[in-house]
């Protein structure tokens, strides 16, 4: 048989308003998906390469870095750029490490503008937890696409983000313009920076 009472009979008192359930965020808040050592084997970023770039949410595939979709981004299209090897800080990173992350930076930026017209980007880095780094045993660097009006009062006031679309189709997305893109400005000194140039991580 239903239970076919009133909203009013109900534990609490109706107030108008409607609720955006967003249950996947808990994963981010209770912090169950931070890794609970800075060892290699529990690094998110050391074990995305080792899968497909689906479930890896890769988008481009390096000699030395890849590209992969943050698991919780700011905006859609928040990419981050990473090193295949384990390092914590900028400054342990090769001269060939460092071309190749600025290189796929700048095709990121390219591969979005393809993809979803950003009006402009924020690029930054948050070296060690005490500044913000999520993952700070593993550097990264962050491109995140920006739009006219995308800040609105979820993040104000409910520390929530509304994303209009899955992390599986910003991926497919973004790897077939990344795959769409001319050559020219997508080189290093001694690797192309295309899609699939490396099949599995280090």
């Amino acid at each position: 048989m239903s239970d076919e009472r009133p909203a009013s009979s109900y534990p609490g008192t109706p107030d108008g308003f409607a609720r955006l359930w967003t249950p996947h965020r808990m994963a981010y808040i209770d912090g169950g998906s931070r890794p609970s050592t800075s060892e290699p084997a529990e690094c998110p970023f050391c074990l995305a390469p080792g899968r497909g770039d689906d479930d890896g949410l890769i988008v481009a595939r390096g000699t030395h870095t890849f590209v992969v979709l943050n698991l919780f981004p700011y905006n859609p299209g928040h990419l981050l750029v990473c090193p295949y090897r384990h390092v914590a800080d900028l400054t342990e990173l090769t001269v060939h490490e460092l071309g190749e992350l600025a290189a796929m930076t700048a095709q990121g930026m390219r591969a979005l503008r393809k993809a979803c017209a950003p009006a402009g980007f924020n690029l930054g880095m948050n070296q060690g937890a005490v500044a913000g780094a999520g993952i700070g045993a593993h550097v990264h660097h962050h491109v995140v696409p920006r739009w006219s009006g995308d800040a609105n009062f979820f993040p104000i006031v409910a520390r929530t983000r509304a994303l209009p679309q899955l992390l599986g189709e910003t991926r497919q997305r973004l790897a077939e313009a990344w795959a769409a893109l001319p050559p020219e400005g997508g080189t290093s000194s001694d690797a192309s920076l295309g899609s699939g140039d490396r099949a599995k991580g280090p």
